[in-house]
């Protein structure tokens, strides 16, 4: 029993060891937001993002059904928001989300 634990734990701490000596993986650059198609919660997730959406659309992230399109994308949202999303609205959220991401 004893010579299994050992044999495990060296097994263990080789592949550790593999995982930590490997070469970190190049980062890769993050996608650009898009303001029609990236999910509403998304771009709510940084600060930039959030401020955007605050000032192009107020009382988004503060809706009451908040919660149940946040998974949207602004041009899935849209045409249920009985006119309140225009395409200028949304023009201009995608100009402040380019302007954050440079």
């Amino acid at each position: 029993m004893k010579k299994l634990l050992t044999a495990g734990l060296v097994s263990l701490s080789l592949a550790v060891g593999a995982l930590t000596a490997a070469p970190a993986l190049a980062e890769t650059p993050a996608a650009a937001v898009s303001a029609e198609n990236t999910p509403i919660a998304d771009i709510a997730a940084t600060p930039e993002g959030k401020a955007a959406l605050d000032k192009n659309l107020p009382g988004l992230t503060t809706h009451e059904a908040y919660e149940q399109f946040k998974g949207m994308s602004l041009k899935q949202v849209q045409p249920m928001s009985g006119g309140a999303i225009s395409d200028e609205q949304i023009k201009a959220l995608q100009a402040d989300l380019d302007k954050a991401q440079k």
